[in-house]
């Protein structure tokens, strides 16, 4: 199985004027090829400063994060983000928010609008081409994020807690429409790595958990979510799941 994504030994501390905050103690993991993987564990034990390490955005204090066996700043692999908030760009209109991204990577505008109106529709949003970010409801606007992230046919996908802002109804439904995706071959991404810290989320969604410690943290226990697809959220299985998950999270 092909490794997309490997952090090896990644330790993340800052400097203040009175002291060194380690936020990331010592964490090794990897992510394979067509695998949904979540990080989970307790609010601020460092899974978002996980995420700042592949994106780019900040360097462990030591130890590595490896994309397709290269250093970040060396990978060619396509990467999509889809962040708690949609980060859109207020003065666009949809079609227009997904577009953008496709200009370093298609020089055709055809090419770039036929693109973005077919994520568009997959995700639900056709018929909102015109429409700008403050027009849309929350759960909109994170349909624009994801069809964005997918448009590139990004290698990896990154979801950094996508759906904590959203009602219980937008968000499930999302779910249930990304993991569509995710299982159809014909349509990126084929690898997901997912932050969140709700426990149903990521036994719905995983195939296999990263359990974080609290901060300082490091790998408590790589957990394989067993359960067949398409996953029943009330039955005695799935609950079962979720109370072993909570009990290796528990001090």
């Amino acid at each position: 199985m092909q490794e997309i994504l490997s952090f090896e030994h990644a330790h993340m501390e800052y400097s203040t004027k009175r002291a060194k905050l380690v936020s990331v103690g010592d964490v090794s993991f990897k992510v394979n090829q067509n695998e949904f993987v979540t990080l989970i564990g307790p609010s601020g034990c460092g899974k978002s400063t996980l995420i700042n390490m592949v994106l780019g955005l900040v360097k462990p204090s030591s130890g590595s994060v490896l994309i397709s066996g290269k250093p970040v700043d060396q990978h060619t692999s396509r990467i999509g983000v889809v962040f708690q908030n949609a980060a859109l760009f207020p003065w666009l209109d949809v079609q227009h928010n997904i577009e953008v991204v496709l200009e370093p990577i298609m020089r055709n505008k055809e090419e770039r609008t036929a693109t973005a109106l077919k994520f568009m529709k997959m995700v639900g949003i056709d018929g909102f081409e015109r429409a700008y970010p403050k027009e849309l409801s929350g759960g909109m606007k994170q349909r624009v994020s994801i069809a964005r992230a997918l448009a590139t046919s990004p290698d990896l996908l990154i979801l950094d807690e996508p759906f904590v802002g959203l009602d219980v109804f937008s968000a499930q439904a999302l779910r249930e429409e990304l993991l569509d995706l995710w299982e159809s071959p014909e349509t990126p991404p084929h690898t997901v790595l997912m932050v969140t810290h709700n426990v149903d989320e990521a036994v719905q969604l995983s195939d296999r958990l990263i359990i974080l410690s609290r901060r300082p943290s490091h790998v408590i226990s790589e957990m394989k979510i067993d359960l067949g697809r398409p996953r029943n959220t009330r039955v005695p299985e799935f609950y079962q799941k979720v109370d072993e998950v909570v009990s290796v999270m528990s001090p």
